[in-house]
């Protein structure tokens, strides 16, 4: 995939919004990176009732656009004063995920930023469909940053969460650039199902054994491509046995990591939507912030 070079922030005016602001426009300054602001009004947000004529009506919906441009205008000369950087601001309607997911595709090489959480989200409708966090990773065509911290910083300890699937080919890299203070740990988790699996068809223990040694050396050896190719001495390799999501955020809990990055690959479709994947597990699971990274080939 090609380098980032432009942030895209999402806001709804919340404090998890406001973290996550703060967040993109730390990236933006260290990767010297455009940074944009948006925020998405609902269309229902600007429906007043059938009471007022439909003049009235728009003038309140252009009213409440005006404000909506006003705060993030705010936001954006501050984060000028404290960052020194480049910043655009941008509003819609419509859809929060559906429109920054259209807004980050019409800029090249870039990376969505987003709370974990917003302040006018209902918990059964995310229970149901999921918060805009987690739809946005499904839509969006470009690394999404979901972030939770509650102190924003330069990254210390960082998880990049390999599979060796295409999805997780750019993991390391992105890793290393956006946490350039951080120490980095490439970790794969060797999946105990395939062992159920295995055991299922009739494999005995000795075969077993065999295969899982033959596995883990495997895994040994992409890992150290991997650090060789990166050639950073912050980066050093992890294999872990579990279940792929779980094992990410254990070891994440471990290490007191503030960063996991992770592909995005696996299920695909109505399958995705009803049972979920490995990073969209990790997206909700974990408790320090999280990238997903799409399925794109390296240039």
């Amino acid at each position: 995939m090609q380098a980032i070079s432009h942030i895209v922030a999402a806001t709804d005016f919340s404090p998890a919004a406001e973290r996550a602001v703060y967040r993109a426009a730390l990236i933006a300054k260290q990767l010297n990176a455009n940074l944009s602001l948006i925020h998405v009004a609902h269309p229902l947000d600007l429906y007043v009732g059938t009471e007022l004529s439909f003049g009235s009506q728009k003038q309140i919906a252009h009213m409440q656009q005006s404000t909506n441009i006003s705060q993030l205008s705010v936001i954006a000369d501050n984060l000028k004063k404290d960052f020194d950087i480049p910043i655009e601001i941008a509003t819609r309607i419509g859809l929060a995920h559906a429109e920054i997911a259209s807004y980050a595709a019409s800029k090249a090489g870039c990376l969505i930023v987003a709370g974990a959480r917003g302040q006018h989200e209902n918990a059964i409708l995310n229970l149901l469909l999921g918060s805009t966090a987690t739809r946005l990773l499904r839509s969006a065509n470009c690394p999404v940053l979901i972030v939770k911290n509650k102190k924003v910083s330069p990254y210390q300890q960082v998880i990049a969460a390999v599979d060796f699937s295409e999805g997780s080919r750019a993991v390391p890299t992105i890793a290393c650039t956006l946490a350039p203070e951080a120490t980095v740990e490439t970790l794969h988790v060797f999946d105990v199902t395939q062992e159920a699996r295995m055991r299922q068809i009739g494999l005995d223990d000795e075969k077993l054994h065999l295969y899982q040694n033959s596995a883990l050396m495997e895994v040994g050896k992409q890992l150290d491509k991997i650090l060789a190719k990166l050639s950073d001495n912050r980066v050093t390799s992890k294999v872990v046995t579990g279940y792929p999501a779980s094992g990410i955020c254990v070891r994440a809990t471990e290490l007191t990591a503030d960063l996991i990055v992770i592909g995005r690959h696996g299920m695909s479709g109505f399958q995705e939507w009803l049972l979920g994947s490995v990073s969209k597990d990790v997206s909700q699971v974990a408790t320090c912030d999280v990238i997903v990274v799409t399925n794109t080939k390296l240039a």
